[in-house]
């Protein structure tokens, strides 16, 4: 063993024996080093985008680097279980959307609870996706794509983040509400389910409003309709899903979460400068720009809207007895 692991260990050891009075004095300092942000997901999706814009107001507000890692796959449950699973000292946190309030139900074995083993620290912003197809595609409004997919059973392809993510849950819900048969093909984030779309590799994808709406307005992509139930500010121009298929709704949400056990100072600490940045009007405009709301709030707020998607979801798909790919 060399002298550098040995004196890992030591400080990892040390660190975990630390008493009680030590580990508070640690919060009320906190940071005193840089902080890994784990995104679960590919760059250039909206997940990255925000834990970017997120990152950088925390490292300028904090004093200290907040690092933005990508640990994409499984849907997020990679990049999820290594927060999961890492020291709850404040230093490890995650970035998130929806996909562990969907995985809950979806997955029937996973290496973590997701409500149990982790602390909410901040709900960040609301957005819903956008259902967007080549320009190239043979049909132009929804109502059209309905009756191509009918018409074309199996056919088309539908792109997501992977399965369990949340564009992925709003194509299926889309599937079963309006009787269509699509061929789901599952990536590793958001940005690259773009990149082949924009040149025609797969049909259609229910993108994250922020990943997909400079492609719109350039016209290299063509939105059919937004998953909320009232149309956008940022797109409004498009009708809804619910226009076409009553009843249609499905948004999805950001917000930063940290290991269970993490000390209560630092997750009312993070909470109140992720807060700060929530209610700063450059933050809020360009949180718009990508189609959302913001979700500012304290961390048991955050945590509510974590368990009430996942009994939503849940029920979703056991209706549909959706299954894992």
């Amino acid at each position: 063993m060399n002298i550098q692991r040995r004196l890992f260990l030591r400080l990892v050891t040390g660190a975990a024996a630390l008493p009680v009075a030590s580990r508070i004095a640690w919060a009320q300092t906190y940071p005193v080093r840089p902080v890994r942000l784990i995104v679960p997901f590919a760059p250039a999706g909206t997940t990255d985008i925000v834990a970017r814009l997120i990152g950088q107001w925390l490292s300028d507000r904090l004093g200290q680097q907040f690092v933005v890692e990508n640990r994409p796959g499984g849907a997020g449950l990679i990049g999820t279980d290594a927060v999961v699973h890492a020291f709850p000292d404040g230093y490890t946190l995650l970035m998130i959307d929806a996909s562990p309030a969907i995985h809950a139900t979806l997955f029937e074995k996973l290496p973590f609870n997701f409500i149990r083993d982790v602390v909410p620290v901040a709900g960040i912003v609301r957005v819903p996706n956008v259902m967007v197809v080549n320009p190239s595609f043979p049909a132009k409004s929804v109502p059209e794509f309905i009756a191509y997919a009918r018409a074309n059973p199996g056919k088309i392809t539908m792109a997501s983040a992977g399965t369990g993510s949340p564009n992925y849950l709003s194509g299926e819900l889309f599937k079963t509400m309006a009787g269509v048969n699509m061929v789901h093909v599952p990536y590793q984030g958001g940005g690259l389910v773009i990149t082949d779309l924009l040149v025609g590799q797969v049909d259609v994808t229910f993108a994250v409003v922020g990943t997909a709406i400079e492609y719109i307005k350039a016209a290299k992509l063509l939105a059919l309709a937004v998953t909320s139930a009232a149309r956008l500010e940022a797109l409004p121009d498009t009708p809804t899903v619910a226009d076409f298929v009553p009843g249609y709704e499905a948004s999805g949400w950001f917000g930063v979460c940290a290991p269970k056990n993490t000390p209560a100072k630092i997750v009312v600490r993070l909470n109140s400068e992720i807060n700060a940045a929530l209610s700063d009007p450059a933050m809020k405009k360009r949180l718009a720009e990508l189609g959302g709301t913001v979700l500012s709030g304290p961390s048991a707020a955050f945590g509510k809207l974590i368990a009430d998607d996942t009994e939503k979801w849940g029920k979703v798909i056991r209706a549909a007895n959706i299954k894992p790919g």
